[in-house]
């Protein structure tokens, strides 16, 4: 058993006793460190809550362990290489990789309360609104918030880029977690996009697929899988994105049902390519 101590680097920096805190002791095999470093590496500018500096955790890390097992670590950081990492400079971090001031004040209210107030820069002004977190989420290098709005009794999207502050929603604005389950299922809207994907198209699903696309297997295989999704029309957005998506899948698709604002935006990329 240990006390856990935490070191502050700068001028004002030094150790202190976190509070009401004991730390076991925690023995890792040869394999599961390198499994840890090579998880670490992989998360590379995915702007990762708590994570003020990486340096820091992965000198305090290797100070643990042998130094035949550093110089594999330091092996393994030279020839892996990710998403997102500098071919030329693995450790070159992008200032993105730190993210928004806000996101851990998020994360610490909402560990204590989903149900939250928040407030969001929207057109060079602030609105409030009360909201239940359903999901946090990272999509297309920015964190997300899937709330339900309480006041409005809809589902609410907000970036966590906009937020200027966050805190416990009042009780008497609150609404049982059933009650919005209820409310949600409602609000369902009716599918609109079918597609049908074939293996080649698969693979490329699962390079990249926008957080609520999902597909399900038409087959014991594995090689041709559905899509069925709700595109709202209204948001041209979203048009110009999937449109760019299912090109993206490629050809091996079929598309049995379209929004005819997508099929159009569609036909506008071929025209642009010169193609018929």
């Amino acid at each position: 058993m240990g006390m856990p101590l935490v070191a502050e680097v700068g001028r004002d920096g030094g150790y202190f006793v976190m509070s009401n805190s004991v730390l076991p002791t925690v023995r890792f095999t040869d394999n599961e460190i390198k499994a840890l470093f090579i998880a670490f590496m992989a998360t590379r500018n995915l702007q990762l809550p708590y994570l003020k500096s990486r340096h820091s955790l992965a000198e305090k890390l290797l100070g643990l362990i042998s130094q035949n097992q550093q110089d594999d670590l330091v092996l393994l950081n030279q020839i892996l290489l990710f998403e997102g990492t500098n071919p030329h400079n693995p450790d070159l971090l992008d200032l993105s990789d730190l993210p928004h001031p806000m996101l851990e004040q998020l994360i610490q209210v909402l560990l204590d309360d989903r149900y939250l107030t928040v407030a969001v820069a929207e057109a060079g002004e602030n609105k409030s609104y009360p909201i239940y977190l359903m999901r946090l989420y990272r999509e297309k290098s920015a964190w997300q918030i899937e709330g339900f709005d309480l006041a409005e009794k809809k589902r609410r999207m907000i970036p966590v880029d906009s937020l200027t502050d966050v805190k416990p929603s009042p009780e008497r604005k609150r609404m049982s977690k059933k009650l919005i389950a209820e409310q949600l299922s409602k609000q369902e809207e009716a599918i609109n996009l079918v597609v049908e994907l074939g293996p080649k198209a698969i693979a490329q699903f699962k390079k990249y697929h926008p957080l609520k696309m999902t597909i399900s297997y038409t087959n014991p295989y594995q090689t041709t899988a559905l899509l069925k999704a709700f595109l709202d029309v209204y948001h041209a957005d979203e048009l110009n994105e999937i449109a760019n998506w299912l090109l993206f899948l490629g050809a091996d698709i079929k598309i049995r049902e379209i929004p005819r604002e997508v099929a159009k935006e569609m036909q506008d990329r071929g025209e642009v390519l010169g193609l018929d």
